[in-house]
């Protein structure tokens, strides 16, 4: 994955891994990254069905101990994240499928002052065979 400035470069050192893999049994899903710019977290999260047919959550944690809990949705080739605590802000993160499935094109977004959005990072997935 690579982050960028919104509609910018890449940041130098912007770069991350990140691995996705069903805990036994495929009830859940386990996404952990970790990112080569210092003052970006490492973490884990994990990924299970929701309250309402069709949804899902994602239990978020990081290296600064921070943790969080988003909303999932999966609808279309566009993957959608989001909470609405205030604490310390809302959060969104929209990314759409390449038609060949190898990228996640999206982007962070967050509401400082509760209700108007805007862009916090640019965030890109690229599958490595």
């Amino acid at each position: 994955m690579e982050a960028a400035p919104p509609g910018g470069s890449p940041w130098a050192g912007g770069a991350g891994r990140v691995s996705f893999e069903w805990l036994d049994g495929e009830k859940f899903l386990i996404q952990r990254w970790s990112v080569d710019v210092p003052e970006a977290p490492d973490g884990i999260a994990i990924i299970g069905a929701g309250d309402e047919p069709g949804s899902f959550r994602q239990h978020y944690f990081d290296s600064r101990g921070v943790r969080r809990v988003y909303e999932m949705s999966l609808l279309d080739g566009v993957w959608k994240l989001w909470r609405d605590a205030p604490d310390p802000f809302p959060q969104r993160y929209i990314g759409t499928f390449s038609d060949d499935g190898k990228t996640i094109s999206g982007c962070w977004e967050k509401a400082a002052d509760g209700s108007h959005w805007e862009t916090d990072f640019d965030l890109t997935y690229r599958r490595v065979e």
